[in-house]
Formats: structure tokens, C-alpha cells, sequence
């Protein structure tokens, strides 16, 4: 999930650099709800570590 993260913040600045800005706007987007997913993900998993008994990473 952090591989999209990545490419579509590479996507976002490429389209920047070159003036597109719709499409850097739209890839920024993307890359911003994948990674709040992506974070609430790791604290769903946390917790659910935490109540089985095992240490936090």
C-alpha cells in the first residue's frame, strides 16, 4: 500500500513540475486517502495486537 502511496505522489509532482495541475491535483488526492487508510490500518492492527497479548512491533 505504501508502494501507491509512493507512485502516485511521483505521479502528483511530475505532473506539477509540467503544469498539470488537475491531474497533480487528483494523484496528491489519491495519495492522501491511501495513506490516512493505510494509518488507520496500522492503529486497527496495534490494538489488535495489544489485546492478544503481544508487544507492539
Amino acid at each position: 500500500m505504501i508502494g501507491w502511496i509512493v507512485t502516485f505522489l511521483v505521479i502528483a509532482i511530475i505532473a506539477g513540475v509540467l503544469g498539470f495541475t488537475g491531474i497533480a491535483g487528483v494523484a496528491t488526492e489519491i495519495a492522501k486517502i491511501i495513506f490516512f487508510v493505510f494509518l488507520v490500518l496500522l492503529v486497527i492492527s496495534l490494538i489488535a495486537n495489544a489485546v492478544r497479548g503481544r508487544p507492539p512491533l
